[in-house]
């Protein structure tokens, strides 16, 4: 219950922030679109750089909960910052030198699970929370603004602040699982392995981020929709990513791993090559089941990959975390495709199946295999 309540409530800290970041800069701290797209860009290359620093010194410690409960901190910091504050330079600056450490404290929790001896399904199944989080939380942060104004959703991300604190805290005292009910622990892997891994879920993001970003285009100028049945899609997406999550956590034991992601890739296949061809709303919500098993696999499964074949908790979960980041990034040439071809914004969802087949065979190549072949033998 201690870990299950961590990991809503760090879910929610930053599925308040993240989605209402341009508009608080925009009307708290008048940013122009130019000014806001500088403050992100920063924002995200901080927390990019944080990802990787904090986790490892936390690697180098062998303690997860002290570093996170200073994240904890960090984040009320970061709420009275930009609460009180009316200079972009200096809110870009708390965002920098204080949220991007604090958006660490999810990727430390999954860093603390390994550590204290968590198997997969637990990882996923508390991935699951996150995930949930991350579907409540932009719609209440849109009724706290509209309620309330831009700056009440910082005294909200505050009251969760002061949640992660006392959990995280009471993390301290809490018992740890004995060393002879770890999750087994796999073969080392090649350094070489580990690249081919990253990459691979760089590019398995890319292609989540790139249609996620373009579905509003698609849905209006493609399929002739109203924008709103975008969100419908979108939402319906992340609804049944949940439950995708939690049957995961499931089948994780009975099913290798590598089965698993195997399968979400053939789904994201699937989804891909249909919504690249697709024709009203029927199909477009009813596409969204594939897209939410093929996520779920990859922020499931994938997250316990990397901490499988790499040894270091706090530096596995720093890196998968990263590789949403670089798949967006990614996404850019993705995206381009939209005004590039007579497909339209359906190009976009063809180069992804092609960019998912690309990756699937990397996983095929042996690169899953060997970092899940531990798991097959247990």
């Amino acid at each position: 219950m201690l870990i299950g309540a961590s990991a809503l409530f760090w879910g929610f800290q930053f599925a308040f922030l993240n989605p209402a970041l341009a508009l608080l800069l925009a009307t708290t701290f008048d940013a122009s679109a130019g000014e806001i797209g500088w403050a992100l860009a920063i924002y995200n290359t901080g927390g990019f750089a944080a990802s990787l620093v904090i986790p490892a010194y936390a690697d180098r410690l062998h303690d997860y909960v002290r570093p996170m409960l200073v994240c904890g901190l960090l984040t009320f910091a970061l709420a009275g910052v930009l609460a009180v504050t009316t200079s972009l330079p200096l809110a870009v600056l708390g965002l920098v030198l204080l949220g991007g450490p604090a958006g660490v404290g999810s990727s430390l929790l999954f860093a603390h699970l390994k550590h204290t001896g968590a198997g997969p399904g637990d990882v996923v199944r508390t991935r699951a929370l996150v995930s949930f989080a991350w579907v409540a939380g932009p719609p209440l942060a849109a009724l706290l603004i509209g309620g309330f104004g831009p700056r009440a959703v910082l005294a909200a991300i505050a009251v969760v602040a002061l949640f992660n604190i006392g959990t995280t805290a009471l993390m301290r005292h809490a018992a740890v699982v004995a060393e002879g009910d770890r999750a087994a622990e796999v073969a080392p892997v090649r350094r070489g392995q580990v690249a081919v891994v990253v990459v691979v879920f760089i590019a398995l993001q890319a292609t989540n981020s790139a249609t996620v970003s373009v579905m509003s285009l698609y849905v209006t100028g493609r399929l002739g929709l109203d924008v709103v049945w975008a969100g419908i899609a979108l939402g319906v997406a992340a609804g049944l990513e949940i439950p995708a999550l939690l049957l995961i956590g499931r089948l994780t034991g009975r099913v290798p791993g590598r089965v698993l992601l195997v399968s979400g890739c053939v789904a994201g296949i699937v989804y891909y090559v249909a919504m690249a061809f697709a024709g009203g709303v029927v199909w477009l919500l009813g596409l969204q089941l594939l897209n939410a098993w093929f996520f779920a696999t990859v922020a499931g499964v994938g997250l316990t990959l990397f901490q499988q074949i790499i040894p270091r908790p706090g530096l596995a979960a720093g890196l998968y975390t990263n590789t949403r980041r670089l798949g967006a990034i990614a996404a850019g040439p993705l995206i381009g495709l939209g005004s590039a071809t007579r497909l339209g914004y359906g190009a976009v969802f063809a180069a992804s199946a092609v960019v998912t087949v690309v990756a699937l065979a990397g996983l095929r190549a042996g690169v899953a295999e060997a970092g899940m072949r531990n798991e097959d033998s247990s």
